[in-house]
């Protein structure tokens, strides 16, 4: 049944990319970031008022700002930039990142399986990404490995606070200080380098418009955050990235309904061996230690 549940956030998470596009593409990134986060922190502090410490401000300082504010700002800059399947499936890549930052910063080899997996995946980005048949930018796949990178350090920071900070506090706060980081970062973007990516905000926000955000706050952030944070306290990590099939599954399937992106047979089988094998790993070791 937690295997389900962690189907829910993964797959909320996954269609930003295709709202964000169907419903606020001229918005700026950092706008959206930080319209995104801010509220659905706030709404999760009237839902339980919490205050960290003095002793905790700057570590959760450092995590909203690479958790929330660069990872939202990557994700929206993606959003914009990629096709939304893409943007989804190229997530999916995350075990890549994380195997070569366990090694190279904590000197943790990967096992092998790990690693034929993640050399598949290479392979599979390779191909799909190919921009003979894949229309792309270098702004897009930037902000896709930037994204790839802060989700890694961001989730240990995460692990290494929640064990002297409460789960609510660290989930609330990173939200609010993030999303205050993003506003100010949007601010001075507005302001002084690029004002007039911002006059969209002047023009009459549409029922489409406040419904796209609506969703990016409530159920998009705050549900899917607090259900992740949850899952994580009753399942392992291993158990919970069965979940995350859904993400990608989330980008293609609302890529097709809200945009109508197309692709070719050998491209929606790329994608979908993508997904297996980013969770294969996990796959073998809960069958092994279930026996």
């Amino acid at each position: 049944m937690n295997i389900l549940l962690a189907m829910i956030p993964a797959f909320l998470w996954g269609t930003t990319y295709a709202v964000t596009k169907y419903a606020t593409p001229d918005w700026p990134p950092l706008l959206l970031g930080a319209v995104r986060a801010l509220p659905a922190g706030l709404l999760l502090l009237l839902l339980k008022p919490s205050l960290p410490t003095r002793s905790q401000w700057l570590s959760l300082l450092t995590l909203g700002a690479v958790n929330i504010a660069l990872f939202f700002a990557f994700i929206f800059i993606m959003a914009v930039n990629l096709p939304a399947a893409i943007a989804g499936v190229g997530m999916v890549s995350v075990p890549v990142v994380a195997l070569l930052y366990a090694w190279f910063v904590k000197g943790q080899r990967p096992a092998r399986i790990q690693a034929i997996c993640a050399a598949a995946l290479v392979v599979l980005a390779w191909l799909l990404f190919d921009p003979t048949y894949v229309a792309l930018n270098v702004l897009g796949v930037a902000a896709l490995s930037g994204a790839l990178l802060t989700i890694v350090i961001g989730s240990t920071l995460v692990q290494s606070l929640s064990v002297h900070i409460h789960w609510w506090v660290v989930l609330t706060w990173q939200l609010i200080i993030g999303g205050t980081i993003l506003l100010l970062a949007a601010f001075i973007d507005g302001s002084f380098i690029h004002p007039a990516h911002y006059q969209v905000v002047f023009s009459p926000i549409s029922t489409l418009q406040y419904a796209a955000l609506l969703w990016l706050i409530i159920p998009n952030t705050a549900i899917a955050y607090i259900l992740y944070v949850w899952l994580l306290g009753r399942m392992t990590v291993a158990e919970f990235s069965f979940g995350t099939i859904a993400n990608p599954i989330a980008g293609i399937v609302c890529a097709v309904i809200l945009l109508s992106e197309q692709y070719q047979d050998w491209q929606y089988l790329i994608m979908a061996m993508m997904i297996v094998f980013s969770v294969l790993p996990q796959m073998l070791k809960v069958i092994r230690s279930s026996r």
